[in-house]
């Protein structure tokens, strides 16, 4: 998919609402809904070099920086 120069990627917020976290503490819970903390321990161990990494990094940003709204109209779509 190809997306205009500094737009997010549709493709890659909407893994975001529909992914689960594949293991540890918060298994099964959706990558939108882990919580900061959470996200900051792996930021500070860094996150792994996969598919996996990138959405969580994606979540990481996304929530520090307030733009969980961006995820709304996707969470509805799935829904």
């Amino acid at each position: 998919m190809n997306n205009e120069p500094g737009q997010p990627n549709a493709e890659l917020l909407l893994q975001l609402v529909i992914m689960k976290m594949p293991f540890g503490k918060f298994k099964g819970r959706l990558l939108c809904d882990l919580p900061v903390s959470y996200l900051e321990w792996f930021q500070q161990k860094g996150f792994p070099k996969t598919k996996l990494g990138i959405l969580l990094e994606t979540i990481y940003e996304i929530k520090i920086n307030g733009l969980e709204n961006l995820l709304e109209p996707l969470k509805k779509q799935k829904g």
